[in-house]
């Protein structure tokens, strides 16, 4: 009787609820009508037994979000091998990103390397010139950290006003992921490097673009991880599996992918990722060398030109992510009005260092149109400049380091656009 009772109660409750619904208004439109709950109890998902646990052997999303996938803009790049797509960050809450919608960048194409095949030598001004296998790797202490990677093109096409209508390629460069790997210097001391903070390591790729980059021996010794596991599985074939390197706050290029070499040198080697690529070309035609790391920077993810309003006017959750390669992301305040106002965001979670950070901020939508921004501190106390800050610095001759305030423009209808405004 008693559990009868309380099944009874619940579906007047239920019938109560849709009734209330069914007589409830939004922005003076009578909200559309509400199924009766005692239908929904008995449609097929509650009347027929599902998939068995033999028949899914690696979890793949659900057919109902086949559209929160990595997209890329074609006319980018020549080609796809040489290219990048996009992280559905307008699609995902929270902050850690799942390898299969994380952003890959490619210079020669994803190449597959096993892990028996797999070797990598550390070379240069070492006492003792090592080459590890896999095998030997797993063998070192290990650590677990949560970090960003953000390509250093991340927003490029932004410098020349508002260009691609979608969060996902104005700010999808980036993915979050908690990588497991052993710190560098680990390895450095067991090959006998020197420590000399004067010096660099030069670290290169197995793919056939040879990808290199120069790191300063103080950031090797530092922080920087070789990582052989993301969000606590293998790395994917597009993530440089089986090996790739981890810079915390520092731009994407350095994280070197199938990693093979890493040569301790007494000066940066000067390769074509650090001279003709990845400097940062000022009005006057002359570049901005060693911009390693990723300023401070926020975007709102929704609303966004992807995820529209589509619930009317009334309570609205407006959330997005801010980041930082100096360290924590302290604060971040949102404005509905192109920056006339600022308003402080919550933040989902505090206390990661070189990591994407939530916000949201929990208000009421009246209806009427917004222009929508986002603008992040860390804890050195950096805040995120504007487009017009960032121009009078650097013109718009450069593609990369562009962490500008990003506007959206929310119609009455609840459509964003990509727009700026002066």
């Amino acid at each position: 009787m008693d559990g009868m009772f309380r099944e009874t109660s619940r579906r007047a409750f239920l019938r109560g609820s849709a009734a209330a619904a069914a007589g409830a208004t939004v922005g003076g439109a009578a909200a559309a009508a509400t199924p009766d709950p005692l239908i929904t109890e008995v449609q097929d998902w509650a009347s027929f037994t599902g998939t068995g646990v033999d028949e899914v052997p690696y979890g793949m999303p659900i057919h109902f979000e086949k559209d929160v996938i990595r997209r890329n803009v074609e006319w980018l790049t020549a080609s796809p091998i040489s290219s990048i797509n996009f992280t559905p960050i307008h699609a995902l809450d929270g902050t850690i990103t799942p390898q299969g919608c994380a952003f890959e960048r490619h210079h020669s194409g994803a190449i597959e390397l096993s892990k028996p095949d797999y070797r990598l030598m550390i070379n240069g001004l070492v006492e003792r010139p090592l080459v590890f296998t896999y095998d030997d790797l797993e063998r070192f202490p290990r650590e677990n950290h949560v970090y960003f990677c953000e390509c250093a093109a991340n927003t490029g096409m932004e410098w020349a006003g508002a260009q691609l209508n979608g969060v996902q390629y104005t700010h999808g460069m980036i993915h979050n992921m908690e990588y497991t790997g052993i710190p560098l210097r680990l390895l450095l001391a067991e090959a006998g490097a020197q420590m000399d903070e004067n010096l660099w390591v030069y670290v290169e790729g197995a793919d056939a673009s040879s990808n290199g980059r120069s790191i300063p021996m103080a950031k090797a010794l530092d922080d920087v991880l070789v990582a052989f596991k993301a969000n606590g599985e293998a790395l994917r074939l597009e993530h440089g599996y089986p090996v790739r390197l981890v810079v915390p706050g520092w731009e994407g290029n350095m994280w070197v992918k199938w990693l093979r070499r890493i040569e301790v040198t007494d000066a940066a080697v000067e390769s074509r990722e650090e001279t003709s690529k990845y400097t940062d070309v000022l009005e006057d035609g002359t570049a901005r060398k060693w911009t390693w790391v990723m300023d401070a920077k926020s975007v709102i993810t929704s609303p966004s030109p992807q995820s529209p309003i589509t619930h009317g006017a009334g309570p609205l959750v407006i959330s997005g992510l801010a980041w930082s390669g100096h360290g924590k992301i302290t604060r971040v305040d949102v404005s509905k009005d192109g920056g006339v106002t600022w308003e402080t965001a919550r933040l989902g979670k505090q206390g990661d260092t070189k990591a994407l950070t939530r916000f949201y901020l929990d208000t009421n939508w009246d209806g009427s149109e917004m222009l929508l921004q986002a603008r992040a501190m860390d804890e050195t106390g950096y805040i995120q400049p504007t487009k017009e800050q960032l121009r009078e610095l650097r013109g718009e001759n450069s593609v990369y380091h562009n962490n500008c305030i990003q506007t959206w423009w929310v119609d009455e209808s609840g459509k964003a656009e990509n727009v700026e405004i002066s």
